[in-house]
């Protein structure tokens, strides 16, 4: 009589078998797939307990794969945007099967024998439609360099970190930084920093140069904070100042991923968000934005004070997107304006080297000569890393006090920042917000024009419709006259708005501030009609 082999019950996941038991091997679990249903509930129960799938990890209820990837072709080793070692990829069907066939022994019972056979795509698909893995580790993000913990500690051990869920993948090899560095590291930390590597950058004045050291430490910083970080500009007066490798120093250090900047077109920045949000590089850049161009986007505003980005998937009509907004965002550019909310979220460093051919500098006396190229060593990148750490991990031994700046959403930033370079004797921090208001245009705008208002009209009260025909050009002796000198706001193509458009426009900036003035609005209840006011505060 022929014997049966039973099939297991249902959600069986065998991790104790031996060699013998019926050919199986002995290295990896089994698991028993039986029908779909079976094999849904087999598969979820192996997966959720965790360790069944090495490097498997879930972010945001999504598992992912930590893997490293080869064959990057470009950019180089030397190069800035140089991606991290190691990937994080949300699990697919596929690679769900790729790595079951290779870490555990997926198997059906087919005349009474075990066979080894993969899940169906139906089932693969459902499995990972699961948004609970209690066993399956966080995985908060990928970091390429030593970042500081919430509890003030230093993570530089490489591999998956417990305590912030961080994966520390190490984009150059950085020696152990002491919890608490000697008179003698930190004397040293702060000539390099601040004598060597930065001191032959023309810097307008000290608050570009202490505001670039605040932006340079804000990637190590960020995980002991927990909060956002502002915008950074770098805007230079003439081509070939140094903004690019000021940028650059950030993506060698910690890696770096450049963006197109795509003028008055949110849709496409809004996609280009998304993308970029899928790689793991800690440094976004927007890299040499056309001169004279115009920083205003309602979407990198929104970004800037979001902790979470959410956005529709690229190529779907309605899966949705979301990732925490943890990276540092920036650009360069000469003679760089900014417009919309940009200018209260920003942080501006300024080069002006007064130097008509400033590429053709003799750099044999500099701190550093050539530094793009001495940064593509390796080695001299761990030097650059092992100060701006060391001058961390001092101010944290000092209690890590923090300064008095406050800052829209970035005052804890603001803070700590101003006051790890106040510790370490670095003035200017954030002393350019006035300059950084000067190179908001659509500030400079409503100044100008509030302030003609005010002088044509006093604080009489106007309909949007009375304001606008004041901007009609008059002829006066034959010779065209108007009334407000050119301040009049004007739309894209330079010509004056609707009345309706008009009335729109000055809602939003009801009870807003331009320099001495601000507009009021309130109804007239005799027109049945909202009126607008300007009020002049005088200092």
């Amino acid at each position: 009589m022929t014997s049966t082999v039973e099939p297991p019950a249902p959600d069986h996941v065998d991790q104790q078998h031996t060699s013998d038991d019926a050919g199986l091997p002995a290295d990896k679990p089994a698991i028993y797939l039986g029908s779909d249903a079976e094999a849904i509930r087999a598969l979820t129960t192996a997966i959720a307990t965790g360790g069944v799938l090495p490097d498997v990890f879930v972010t945001g209820g999504q598992l992912v794969h930590l893997s490293r990837v080869s064959g990057h072709t470009t950019p180089g080793a030397g190069s800035a945007d140089q991606p991290l070692p190691t990937a994080a990829d949300p699990l697919t069907a596929s690679s769900l099967a790729f790595l079951l066939a290779h870490h555990t022994y997926c198997y059906r019972v087919r005349k009474d024998e075990k066979t080894e056979d993969s899940p169906t795509k139906t089932t693969l698909a459902a499995v990972l439609s699961h948004r609970y893995w209690p066993g399956v580790r966080p995985l908060l993000g990928i970091v390429g360099s030593p970042v500081l913990r919430p509890d003030g500690t230093l993570l530089q051990t490489t591999g998956y970190d417990p305590a912030t869920g961080l994966y520390y993948a190490p984009k150059i090899s950085v020696p152990p930084i002491p919890a608490e560095p000697t008179a003698e590291q930190v004397t040293e930390a702060r000539a390099f920093v601040l004598g060597q590597l930065l001191r032959d950058f023309p810097f307008v004045d000290t608050a570009d140069k202490a505001n670039h050291v605040g932006l340079l430490l804000a990637p190590i910083l960020r995980p002991y904070l927990r909060c956002l970080t502002p915008f950074g500009l770098i805007s230079a007066t003439t081509q070939s100042s140094g903004k690019t490798l000021l940028a650059e120093i950030l993506g060698y250090l910690y890696g770096s991923k450049t963006l197109v900047w795509r003028k008055g077109d949110d849709a496409e920045l809004e996609k280009s968000i998304t993308s970029a949000l899928h790689a793991p590089a800690p440094i976004m850049l927007w890299d040499n934005i056309a001169e004279g161009g115009i920083v205003a986007s309602a979407v990198l505003a929104q970004l800037l004070t979001s902790p979470e980005w959410s956005a529709r998937m690229l190529g779907s009509s309605g899966a949705g997107f979301s990732a925490t907004n943890d990276r540092l965002w920036l650009a360069t550019g000469n003679n760089i304006r900014l417009g919309g909310d940009m200018a209260t979220r920003t942080v501006l460093v300024r080069l002006d080297p007064n130097d008509p051919h400033p590429d053709q500098r003799d750099q044999s006396g500099f701190g550093i000569p050539h530094l793009d190229s001495w940064l593509k060593v390796p080695e001299n990148r761990t030097t650059v890393l092992r100060h701006l750490l060391i001058l961390v991990m001092d101010w944290i031994g000092a209690g890590a006090p923090r300064s008095g700046h406050t800052m829209r959403q970035f005052t804890s930033w603001a803070q700590a920042t101003g006051g790890v370079l106040a510790h370490h004797g670095i003035d200017g921090f954030l002393d350019n917000l006035a300059e950084v208001r000067e190179a908001d245009d659509e500030n400079a705008e409503w100044v100008a024009f509030l302030a003609r208002w005010h002088e044509i009209n006093g604080s009489t009260p106007l309909s949007a419709r009375a304001l606008r025909m004041q901007a009609e050009i008059d002829l006066v002796g034959g010779q065209p006259v108007d009334p407000f000198e050119g301040a009049f706001l004007t739309d894209d193509l330079g010509r004056p708005p609707s009345a309706k458009s008009l009335g729109r426009t000055l809602t939003g900036h009801v009870g807003r501030w331009h320099g001495t003035h601000v507009l009021r609005s309130g109804m007239d209840s005799h027109a049945n009609a909202r009126v607008f006011w300007v009020e002049r505060r005088e200092d």
